[in-house]
Parts: C-alpha cells; structure tokens; sequence
C-alpha cells in the first residue's frame, strides 16, 4: 500500500531503504495541526510494516523541524472545548508519540533548525538525533500554564538526559542551544546547518544496512528494560537473543566472515 499524506512530504529510496518524512510548513516553522498530528500517527503505523523500509529519517522544511501546536490552528481552538474535548486532543497527541516509539523501524531526527514545544517531544522520541548548530531546544509547556509532561515528555527526557537535566528543561521551559544539548546527550551530533540533513540519512542508511530483526529487538529493549530489574531484564535479553541466534542474519554474519566479506543483512 502507498502512503500519501497531505499535510507533509513522504518519499522513500528504494535503493536504501531510508523512508524521508518532512514537515512541510515553512512559513509556520513547521507548526502542527490537528491535520499533521494524525497523519503523522498514520505515517509511523504504515513504517511499521511497510515492505522496503528499513530506516526512517524525520525532518522539517526551511528554519525549523518543528515549533509546536500552532497557536492559530491548536491552541485558539481548544479554549472551546470541554474536559472531554481536551482529552480527546492529548489522547491524540500521545498517539503520535506511542506510534513513533513503537515503530520497528529505527529513527533518525534531523534537526534542521528551532525544535520546540511538541516538536521537542517529537525529536525526543526519534531514536538518534542529528543537529544543526542553531537547533535550540525547548520544552515549551511551563511557559504557557500547562505541565512539563506532556506527550510522554516526562518519560522520555530523563532516560536520554537524566533526571535532573530533564527537571531542569522541563520545569523552566528554557531553551538549550546545541552544543550544550550535544555536551547533555540530548543530540547524537551537532553539524554545520547545509549537512544536517545529509548526515541523518548518512546514519539512517547505515541502520538501513543492518540485522532488521536485531536493530527492532534492540529499540524495544531499550525501552522495556528501563521500567524492569536486573533479574527480569538479563532474563528478557537471553530469550530474545537466543531468538535472534535463530535469524538468517546471525548466520550470515558468520558465512561473511568466513568468506572474508561485508555481510549482506536482509
């Protein structure tokens, strides 16, 4: 099935495998809509599955990956709803999140400029995050009223920067310019602004080269492990390694390196 969202580009390298979703309002720094939260929802469900995939690079058009909700099109609506309309609004937003995390596919951020509010949690849950060095970082919720943990914010950010660092973006709101949020862990890497996005699919195409079923083991260990205890962890990894020992991949590494070669992973 082909995936055609309207509210942002969507086009995948056949040759690589490297699906490339860009959020495609520059002139609104790529502000979301009610619109862009649930194709995007859509999009990570379809990279789940979608045959040909194997790695998936996130970015935005023009000055920013993302600044947030649009005001205009979001947040001046949802004054006239009630609790319920509310709610139903979060429930959405965090949908987008759980898709994201729960993709199979590895994701590669490519922050190309401001990244903000809803768009911070976006890139927070990308699995690596490559920026340009004027992508400042901000966690905007404090600043307009609202809680710091917002679309899985508070449950993200302390596993990538740690408990503190996380209070501290979250409770200010303050912005955190990129070499600092290199220096935190926040970004993978920082890079001059023209590379951004070159070197994200550089990174997403080497993921792309790898064991499928390893690296979607790996994302979800990850996160599973984070919530367990030793025991219940080296139990989870020795059943899901051995599960591993029995995919092709395993053996071609080996056959690869037998035969003096660069494995071929599928």
């Amino acid at each position: 099935m082909t995936f055609k969202p309207k509210s942002f580009s969507y086009d995948v390298d056949a040759s690589t495998g490297v699906a490339t979703v860009t959020l495609n309002r520059p002139d609104r720094y790529n502000a979301l809509t009610f619109e862009v939260y649930d194709e995007l929802k859509l999009a990570f469900d379809h990279l789940d599955t979608a045959e040909g995939v194997r790695a998936v690079v996130l970015t935005g058009a023009g000055k920013a990956f993302c600044s947030g909700g649009d005001v205009e099109d979001i947040i001046g609506e949802l004054f006239g709803r009630d609790y319920q309309g509310l709610l139903d609004f979060t429930r959405r937003t965090g949908a987008l999140i759980l898709s994201m995390l729960r993709c199979r596919r590895p994701i590669v951020g490519a922050l190309n400029g401001l990244v903000a509010g809803a768009g911070s949690v976006i890139a927070s849950a990308c699995d690596l995050r490559i920026a340009s060095e004027d992508a400042k970082i901000a966690f905007l919720f404090t600043k307009v009223g609202l809680s710091g943990a917002d679309m899985g914010a508070s449950w993200l950010l302390p596993r990538i920067v740690g408990h503190g660092r996380a209070a501290e973006l979250l409770m200010t709101g303050d912005f955190l310019d990129a070499e600092t949020a290199e220096r935190w862990g926040l970004y993978n890497r920082v890079v001059v602004k023209e590379e951004v996005l070159a070197k994200a699919t550089e990174m997403a195409e080497r993921l792309a080269r790898g064991p499928s079923f390893g690296l979607e083991v790996t994302k979800k260990m990850i996160q599973r492990e984070a919530s367990m205890d030793l025991e219940s962890a080296m139990a989870a990894e020795v059943e899901i390694q051995a599960a591993c020992m029995e995919d092709p991949n395993f053996r071609e590494s080996y056959d690869a390196w037998v035969e003096k070669r660069k494995p071929q992973f599928k």
